[in-house]
């Protein structure tokens, strides 16, 4: 049985003059969760927006579940760097707006009780009446994640969605997200620029060069959860490697910026 669940083969992308992706290829397995991990600008986020539908490629293929893109969106949610609730409606509507939007709203009033369960999930069930201007960067963060869920995907695509928030509420949203990744089993593509938040998170790391895009290396991390990458050793041999591919493309990974 094929448990491949997202397969980018010698995808070509342009944007007028500009060449994106030559010949990038990548495969993502179901339940696995893995990290697209490169500098800034190298298409990471393009890459989702192909997977998701939201962009076509000029060449090669993309598969979802199986599918292109365009018949398996049912099987797909975002999370976005941004939260992008309805400041007009509360925690409970918020998580329900993606399955009304979907299927309507008579659809979404009869999921009230899963939804529930995924503020249970995300460690905000006593929030359901609150409205966003009361909850916390993270707080909203997860909203939107329980939103995502609440579509019941098979597939969550996650753009840098911690990359806005300060460093602990980074830490524990990491460690938020393993636990619900754990519970519900989906497949996760998790993009970030964060070599430390890459190894925390990651199965596998596909670690992306500069444009026009390919990959560099697949890196598998086996190391068990909880990872504690201080008092690792190979987990430190790991960051220094990774830290040093960064830099011979060009980046320094603790600015984010081309390097002088």
């Amino acid at each position: 049985m094929n448990n491949t669940a997202v397969r980018l083969d010698h995808v070509q992308l342009r944007f007028g003059s500009e060449t994106i992706f030559q010949d990038l290829s990548f495969e993502v397995r179901q339940g696995e969760f893995v990290c697209l991990l490169g500098p800034s600008g190298c298409g990471k986020s393009t890459s989702l927006r192909l997977m998701g539908d939201l962009l076509q490629a000029n060449g090669g293929s993309v598969e979802v579940a199986g599918l292109p893109p365009s018949q398996a969106w049912e099987q797909v949610a975002f999370v976005f760097q941004s939260p992008r609730l309805a400041p007009w409606r509360n925690v409970m509507d918020n998580v329900l707006m993606g399955v009304e939007l979907r299927s309507g709203r008579a659809a979404a009033r009869q999921q009230t009780a899963k939804a529930q369960g995924l503020l249970d999930l995300v460690g905000l069930g006593t929030s359901a009446h609150k409205f966003p201007a009361m909850l916390s960067g993270g707080e909203r963060q997860r909203v939107a994640i329980a939103r995502a869920l609440a579509v019941d995907p098979s597939i969550v695509l996650m753009d840098e969605p911690f990359s806005a928030l300060d460093p602990n509420t980074r830490l524990r949203l990491r460690q938020e997200i393993v636990r619900i990744w754990q519970e519900t089993q989906r497949t996760v593509v998790f993009v970030t620029h964060d070599i430390e938040e890459a190894i925390w998170l990651a199965d596998r790391i596909v670690l992306l060069s500069n444009k026009p895009t390919r990959v560099l290396e697949s890196i598998v991390v086996d190391a068990p959860r909880p990872r504690q990458l201080q008092q690792d050793p190979a987990l430190q041999a790991l960051r220094q490697r990774l830290e040093h591919l960064f830099h011979t493309l060009g980046f320094d990974p603790s600015t984010e910026t081309l390097a002088p």
